[in-house]
């Protein structure tokens, strides 16, 4: 069945997300304040032209007070019964927000951000963490099999946010962890690759070290073999450790490995040379100091 879909936000990873729906033989109509297209997309001149009788409007933003200006454009543009899939990475209760607003206008709604990266958008091996009631999330499943390899369904609306954050939350810490190890590591004389070798078959086994290892040459490629080329940005890290610390305070969660690794990727991105760099790019960063600085 081929759907129509208005695309808003053909950023980094809304263009080839926009791309592989088109590809796929949907009709794909996409807008973007910065003018930006995809490949096989119809431009817009506005938001609602990409969302006129679309079936779906798929939304890649770059926070929550930008969902809820989009969502105010959006919703009363769409017909009823359409479903509109937010792919941003934002805070929990702007997804609760637009979640109850689309119910009130009889759309659907469900919160889909992604794992994945650039990489994975490009190549449609996305995960989805999804939120939303059952029938919307059954609405919009085709689309996630062809943008992604797996969807989620965590639960009600905000549940997809909740578990992005949860998750990249864990991501941050055991990156700084995985970078600290291997500065020390070099500190005693252990060989890197030695270092890897022990630590990515053993107890400390991580995403961070088997998959996305920091160390250059080291385990299978990354961006540290790029010079720190980013993958996941070290400001988009930064990013979701401040969700995750502003979910926290909100449920009263005492989460004081993510403070800590808020703070030390805010050091980093705010005060040293990590903005445009990789997340992983902390290993050059610890390398290069001493106990006392």
């Amino acid at each position: 069945m081929s759907f129509k879909i208005g695309f808003i936000g053909l950023g980094n990873m809304g263009a080839p997300m926009a791309h592989n729906l088109a590809n796929a033989g949907h009709s794909v109509t996409g807008f973007d304040t910065a003018g930006t297209t995809a490949q096989g997309v119809a431009a817009a001149s506005t938001v609602q032209d990409a969302c006129a009788e679309a079936d779906f409007v798929i939304t890649m933003l770059p926070n929550g007070a930008i969902l809820r200006s989009v969502a105010d454009e959006v919703l009363p543009a769409m017909k009823k019964g359409a479903t509109l899939i937010d792919c941003s990475t934002v805070d929990v209760e702007s997804a609760r927000h637009v979640g109850a607003q689309a119910a009130d206008a009889g759309i659907g709604f469900v919160d889909a951000p992604v794992s994945g990266g650039i990489g994975g958008a490009s190549g449609g091996t996305l995960t989805f963490m999804a939120g939303g009631s059952d029938d919307a999330f059954a609405a919009a499943n085709p689309l996630f099999d062809i943008m992604g390899q797996k969807a989620v369904h965590c639960g009600d609306a905000g549940a997809g946010q909740a578990a992005k954050i949860c998750n990249n939350m864990i991501l941050g810490a055991t990156m700084i962890a995985t970078c600290e190890a291997f500065a020390l590591a070099d500190k005693l004389g252990l060989d890197r690759q030695k270092m890897f070798d022990v630590v990515s078959t053993s107890s400390g086994y991580s995403w961070s070290m088997n998959a996305y290892c920091p160390a250059p040459g080291v385990g299978p490629q990354s961006p540290a073999d790029n010079d720190y080329t980013p993958g996941f940005a070290a400001e988009l890290m930064l990013k979701d450790l401040g969700l995750s610390q502003q979910a926290a305070e909100a449920v009263d969660a005492d989460t004081p490995m993510g403070a800590l690794a808020r703070a030390l990727y805010a050091q980093f991105v705010e005060e040293e040379d990590g903005k445009g760099r990789d997340f992983s790019a902390m290993l050059p960063r610890f390398a290069a100091r001493s106990r006392s600085a």
